[in-house]
């Protein structure tokens, strides 16, 4: 009796020191400030593979940047609608976003835009280009007129490669 209460206490000790404690990584929100191109106060469209992961660890998939990778590598959040193409220094924003934009842009009039963001650069049927202080903002439309897609980049319009 006294040798079997032992070894369950010795069984029950090791059971004990060895397990570990896991933690749940938490996922920020994902918070666009779209006037200054710039994601949770510290990720711009010019950052890393690396950065990107380190301050959104809740990532779907990567790509290192390399030339055989697919529009040159980058990080994505599905869930959030969310797509950073690293090589080509812009963010991609689509219709399912869940994060939070600092302004009210995903679904809003193609007309209600002038007092946030002034003249298009470029003006087409379906996309606007606005000349941000920090390189570029584009903004698609669905055939309501509404805002469907959101890209912007440290790139100019003439310099900005986006992925097809």
């Amino acid at each position: 009796m006294k040798t079997t209460f032992i070894t369950l206490c010795i069984l029950c000790f090791s059971v004990t020191l060895f397990g570990q404690l896991k933690t749940t990584v938490k996922c920020p929100v994902i918070e666009v400030d779209v006037l200054n191109g710039i994601i949770n106060h510290s990720i711009l469209p010019s950052s890393t593979v690396g950065e990107i992961k380190l301050h959104l660890p809740c990532f779907t998939s990567f790509e290192d940047e390399s030339a055989t990778a697919k529009c040159g590598g980058g990080v994505s959040y599905k869930k959030d609608d969310v797509y950073f193409f690293t090589s080509r220094d812009y963010v991609e924003i689509g219709p399912a976003f869940t994060g939070k934009l600092s302004l009210p842009l995903m679904g809003a009039s193609r007309n209600n835009l002038f007092h946030w963001l002034g003249a298009p650069q470029i003006k087409e049927a379906h996309w606007e280009a606005f000349q941000t202080s920090y390189g570029i903002l584009i903004l698609y439309y669905d055939t309501a007129d509404k805002i469907n897609k959101i890209q912007f980049s440290s790139k100019t319009a003439q310099t900005i490669q986006l992925c097809e």
